[in-house]
């Protein structure tokens, strides 16, 4: 709970700092919800990746794999949501490239700290490394080339929802997913149920998205920026919270 209380101070303190430091140059104004998103998302990063970090010293040995992982995860979604902030705050605009820039290396990190978790108790697999991360990429790769314009758009999608179920199956019923099962450790199994709760509901937001950014022809950008900044808060940083939780409560821990 200390560790918890950590973050949010943490984060409050970066908000703070940063309104005060940009107080002379702000272009946010009150109503643009979405740039306020935008906002609250890098800094949300910002101290996930900063607490991550610190984190990593504190817990057994074998998770500091995946602490350090969640640390970079963030990071990297911090540089890019500087970018995509100003970009947006400046011109009103955002294209898909930057999300998918953003995407193309954190989703397969993300889907590989299933691989991470299983490593910390010595039930990790070469081949669920390649699977999670080749079904990763797919799903990113056709995503990106349906919404940027250089396949078919029905074509983009039916890979983007192939590669999809295909994760769900390797993370549930898969061989990940019943080594998970058959682990007998109840601390990680918890953390592994909510991870994968996470890629089933949390992930859903990226194929509505594209489906979304087709019927409206690209035209309500500040609706789907909306949406994918709060997808991006909770995939991205719970994720991370849910792991550390796990291993906080595995036994070597370095307190």
């Amino acid at each position: 709970m200390k560790k918890i209380k950590l973050f949010f101070l943490t984060f409050l303190t970066l908000m703070s700092v940063s309104s005060i430091a940009n107080a002379e140059t702000v272009f946010l104004t009150s109503d643009d919800f979405v740039g306020i998103s935008f906002w609250v998302v890098t800094l949300a990063c910002l101290t996930a990746s900063i607490f991550f970090f610190i984190e990593r010293s504190s817990v057994p040995a074998g998770w500091r794999v995946s602490i350090t992982v969640a640390g970079l995860i963030n990071g990297i979604a911090f540089v890019h949501y500087m970018y995509m902030r100003e970009l947006w705050i400046t011109t009103g605009e955002l294209s898909i490239i930057y999300r998918y820039v953003d995407w193309l290396i954190t989703a397969p990190l993300l889907l590989l700290e299933f691989y991470f978790v299983l490593s910390a108790i010595n039930r990790a697999k070469s081949g669920m490394f390649w699977r999670l991360l080749i079904g990763a990429f797919v799903m990113m790769i056709g995503g990106y080339l349906g919404e940027a314009g250089h396949i078919n758009f029905i074509v983009g999608f039916i890979i983007v929802i192939a590669a999809w179920i295909y994760i769900l199956y390797e993370i549930f019923s898969g061989v990940t997913g019943k080594t998970a099962t058959k682990s007998g450790n109840k601390v990680f199994v918890g953390a592994f149920v909510k991870m994968r709760m996470i890629i089933t509901v949390g992930w859903i937001i990226y194929p509505l998205g594209y489906v979304f950014s087709y019927v409206t022809g690209g035209g309500d950008v500040n609706s789907l920026n909306l949406i994918y900044n709060v997808a991006d808060f909770f995939n991205k940083i719970a994720f991370g919270l849910i792991i550390w939780v796990a291993a906080t409560q595995s036994p070597g821990r370095n307190r």
